[in-house]
């Protein structure tokens, strides 16, 4: 017997922080940002069964305040915060093209052989994240679940299900609260993992 169920992926909205590298930096969300989830939530009209949640406020703020109001189970789950950059956190591109900018040149071209200063490596970035992916499979299958995440942890994902190389990383345009489908499609103990086409901005 075949059954159908969705994983909705959701990067959190604006911090006032766009052009930074915040990956481990704890930013919150802005009126706007809490603004632009909500809108794109309510623009989803799915049943969500469980949300997931990286602990991380711009995720975790919101993931609360929608699993409130709607009486969704939530889980946190810090395999899905966003990659560490080391010494670029907080920086912009602007700042480190004055620093180094041949650096930040050669990472823009290949982030998994260009990694920043004593940053996460996108190895191991890619290996949380995708066992995390796993475990939601087992744990929740069959079931509607809500994500929200970060957009280095949506790429890693868009990555892994296009089956496409990590150097191609920074190619997927991800703005604030954008929101991609994966669609499961399970037959007894086995599942088919399908990218829906992306939503509208």
């Amino acid at each position: 017997m075949t059954s159908m169920a969705f994983i909705d992926l959701l990067r959190h909205g604006d911090t006032g922080h766009g052009g930074r590298f915040c990956g481990s930096t704890d930013h919150a969300l802005t009126e706007a940002g809490w603004q632009q989830m909500w809108m794109r939530v309510e623009q989803t009209p799915r049943h969500w069964k469980h949300i997931i949640t990286s602990p991380l406020k711009r995720c975790a703020h919101f993931a609360q305040a929608l699993s409130e109001r709607y009486a969704i189970p939530l889980t946190q789950d810090a395999r899905l915060q966003e990659i560490h950059f080391g010494e670029w956190e907080g920086r912009t591109a602007a700042e480190l093209m004055q620093i180094d900018a041949e650096a930040l040149v050669r990472f823009w071209q290949n982030p998994l052989d260009n990694p920043p200063p004593q940053a996460e490596h996108l190895l191991d970035f890619k290996a949380r994240v995708l066992t995390a992916w796993h475990d939601i499979h087992t744990r929740f299958a069959n079931q509607n679940i809500l994500l929200i995440t970060h957009s280095g942890v949506m790429r890693i994902l868009l990555c892994h299900l296009r089956q496409q190389s990590l150097q191609q990383l920074l190619n997927f345009d991800v703005p604030y609260a954008a929101m991609r489908t994966v669609e499961t499609e399970w037959h007894e103990n086995s599942y088919r993992l399908t990218l829906k086409s992306d939503k509208p901005e």
